[in-house]
């Protein structure tokens, strides 16, 4: 049996408007320390990030303590909305969860979001057994691949966590099947 350690990233900068670069706030690199703490002696043997600067640095501080180095993957990315800086970001949240298609000029759908962060997932969970790993992820990402294993999972869900950064969610899989689910949400 696996167990992923899916670790949504800290609080980010969000004056930078380009998402591949947005770093953590102050507050975000203080909460990745608590991060490390956590999972410090949970006897991690990977860790693999989305490419975005914020995801990678939330798992920064446990990937030096542990020696291990922070496997990029990049279909682990947050999902791409569109070209532009959106306003009404929860307006757009909620139309995409009512339509997993629905997607902006440019943009990607949450179902498309999903398809590629499952296959990543799979390749994972099919090489290794019996290890426990962590991904550091986006509350989108995340969501999407939670709604996967449970089709409840939706939009009102989606808000119960989408202020929470950083966030951790374990999950234990015997091959590509959840077996459990832990939502961590303080640490």
């Amino acid at each position: 049996m696996n167990k992923v350690y899916f670790v949504r990233h800290a609080k980010p900068d969000f004056s930078e408007k380009e998402d591949l670069i947005r770093p953590l706030t102050e507050e975000g690199v203080n909460a990745s320390k608590k991060v490390k703490m956590f999972l410090k002696d949970k006897n991690i043997s990977k860790i693999y990030s989305s490419p975005y600067k914020r995801a990678i640095d939330t798992v920064k501080d446990l990937s030096d303590f542990l020696h291990l180095d922070i496997e990029v993957i990049d279909d682990f990315r947050e999902r791409k909305v569109c070209d532009n800086w959106i306003e009404d970001f929860n307006k757009f949240c909620e139309k995409q969860w009512s339509d997993f298609n629905y997607s902006l000029d440019n943009g990607e759908s949450l179902k498309e979001v999903q398809d590629r962060n499952i296959k990543e997932l799979h390749k994972i969970l099919n090489k290794y057994d019996e290890e426990n790993i962590v991904i550091g992820t986006h509350g989108t990402a995340l969501s999407t691949i939670i709604n996967y294993y449970d089709i409840n999972f939706n939009y009102s869900s989606f808000n119960k966590i989408k202020d929470i950064m950083p966030l951790i969610i374990l999950c234990e899989f015997d091959g590509i099947k959840l077996k459990s689910i832990e939502y961590i949400l303080e640490i």
